[in-house]
């Protein structure tokens, strides 16, 4: 994975993140479906002005505590943990050792999700790294 994700450059590599992490949004398990939805909001808008250079790291890891605090609101592990996918997504957009935290995050949610399943996590993996592959392929910035 780790190997993969140098191809990318930093910005192709937030957006892999973010784009990856999306899929885990929904297991975020909050009492208020409104204030997560708010909060994701806030978060990306942060992120895309970090992307297009009108947002400073400083703001972008205060997107990022933000983001946190979907995971301190969880009402279960997976909640917990796809909450982390995201907001290590998030923090990709200013530093690139968050993408493979997240990434390894993603994979803690399938074995949450279902334990003796194996097969799960690796497809995980593979579902990542061919999301990668795309991004590396692609001449654009996003997919």
């Amino acid at each position: 994975m780790e190997l993969v994700l140098e191809h990318l450059p930093q910005g192709k590599l937030a957006r892999w993140a973010m784009k990856m992490a999306s899929s885990f949004i929904a297991l975020i398990d909050v009492e208020d479906e409104f204030e997560k939805q708010k909060f994701l909001t806030q978060v990306r808008e942060v992120f895309q002005a970090r992307l297009d250079g009108r947002a400073s790291a400083y703001e972008l890891r205060k997107a990022g505590f933000l983001a946190n605090k979907l995971s301190q609101q969880a009402q279960s592990q997976i909640g917990k943990y796809a909450a982390r996918v995201f907001a290590q997504a998030v923090a990709t957009g200013h530093m690139r050792g968050h993408a493979i935290v997240a990434a390894d995050y993603a994979i803690k949610v399938r074995n949450l999700q279902s334990p003796d399943d194996l097969q799960l996590a690796v497809k995980e993996r593979e579902r990542q790294i061919e999301l990668a592959s795309a991004f590396i392929r692609s001449g654009k910035e996003t997919l």
